[in-house]
């Protein structure tokens, strides 16, 4: 028995105690491979894990026809159908990550990759000035999760089961969220509509903005609808946006807070489900690597395909509305159509909420604010102001969305109603 001193240490830091290991070797072996996959089974798990992988071929195609301007229309297909694997393996990447980084690093992490083809497309057409196709594209990716993959997946669902539930508190608290973040859309409208009918427009007005008050180009002026405002109406339209922009994404934090942290209690339901007995196929590095790998490659594509849409367009008469509106978010969401489909068809309803609805949250609360901030930043005036029309289809798809979910059933009646809307907005975008 040692008998303590007034020389005994207070922690036990010698007499045998190894010494601390430096930073860099700390840091070494918290990304050691050791104890995980291989980086050949890592690897060969991400580029041959799933048969949507077999498109991966088009993505060397979508690089040959740039290089060599083939048609515009191989070009846009091209593009098109290779950004459909790029998405998965993200999906794939972004998941095994999360594995190993905790709740509340893989909460961040899929805030920031989750939806990564939307942020990538909405950068490649923002900087090309094509504002139309941002707008429109991230409208129809909000709209493809709520009433197409969600619709899909209660149709899938209630053929197999009878009927399907979900906790309500937690779902309602997303579609809270989600209509909060549409009717901040449908301010900018309403002041757009108040302003352009006060009798402030004019040839006057549209001579200022061409003058310099808008720096995109005339014709995305145009076309976004603001060229019967004056130049204080306008630069009132991008305070809007811009505040607006930041405080759904204060909103936005709050809202991971609420769910990984404060309330994660109403969620536990769907954290029990995803974390069945999962075992990693990624080493961590490997996963990284991946996920750095296809973003870039990702961003490639999708400069192409953006590049190609306005002739696409013209030669064959396909409305630039309907390619932005329904056909770019078809891609972007393709992985999480097959996800969620699968999980209501095992009864996993709350995860297929989950991934819907938070899909939706992601882009209307996060990427939509992060592209208003990053036009404000680069030159490019985008703003949140979208078409009358445009906004009433969005409300009204939410609110249908809202009815739906509030009992915490759902059955495949619900599902046909929610396909049965989206083929009428494609259609309508379609002739429009």
């Amino acid at each position: 028995m040692s008998t303590v001193t007034d020389r005994t240490p207070l922690l036990e830091n010698g007499h045998g105690a190894q010494p601390p290991k430096p930073f860099f070797a700390r840091l070494a072996d918290s990304l050691s491979v050791q104890g995980q996959p291989s980086w050949l089974a890592s690897y060969k798990f991400f580029l041959f894990g799933s048969y949507l992988n077999i498109l991966l071929v088009f993505v060397p195609l979508s690089f040959l026809s740039h290089f060599l301007d083939w048609d515009a229309a191989l070009r846009f297909s091209f593009s098109f159908i290779a950004i459909m694997p790029l998405a998965a393996l993200l999906g794939t990447a972004t998941d095994q990550l999360s594995l190993k980084l905790g709740q509340t690093l893989s909460g961040l992490l899929n805030a920031s990759f989750g939806n990564a083809v939307e942020i990538i497309v909405g950068v490649a057409a923002l900087m090309q000035g094509q504002l139309r196709i941002v707008q429109t594209s991230l409208l129809g990716s909000i709209l493809s999760n709520i009433l197409l993959v969600l619709g899909c997946s209660f149709l899938a669902g209630g053929i197999k089961f009878p009927e399907s539930n979900f906790q309500v508190t937690a779902a309602q608290a997303s579609s809270s969220l989600m209509t909060l973040a549409c009717i901040t859309l449908v301010i900018p409208a309403a002041y757009h509509s108040a302003k352009s009918h006060s009798g402030l427009g004019g040839d006057d007005g549209v001579d200022t903005v061409i003058n310099g008050t808008i720096k995109a180009a005339v014709d995305a002026k145009i076309d976004l609808g603001l060229d019967n405002l004056d130049a204080d109406s306008i630069h009132g339209l991008k305070i809007i946006s811009r505040g607006t922009a930041i405080l759904l994404l204060l909103v936005y934090i709050a809202y991971l807070v609420f769910q990984l942290k404060t309330h994660a209690f109403l969620y536990t339901a769907e954290v029990q489900a995803e974390e069945e007995a999962e075992e990693p196929k990624m080493n961590i590095l490997a996963a990284g690597s991946g996920l750095l790998l296809a973003t870039v490659i990702t961003s490639f594509c999708a400069d192409y395909l953006v590049a190609s849409i306005e002739e696409t367009a013209d030669r064959y008469s396909i409305p630039k509305p309907f390619i932005g509106l329904i056909l770019l978010p078809i891609v972007a969401n393709a992985a999480e159509h097959v996800t969620s489909v699968w999980m209501a068809m095992k009864n996993k309803m709350e995860l297929t909420i989950g991934i819907c609805v938070g899909s939706s949250i992601q882009i209307a609360a996060f990427v939509v604010p992060l592209l208003v901030i990053v036009g404000w930043i680069t030159g490019h005036d985008l703003t949140l102001f979208f078409a009358d029309f445009e906004t009433i289809v969005l409300f009204v798809s939410v609110l249908l969305v809202n009815f739906l979910i509030q009992d915490g059933k759902s059955n495949y009646m619900e599902g046909l109603m929610l396909i049965t809307l989206y083929l009428v907005i494609a259609l309508a975008f379609w002739v429009s």
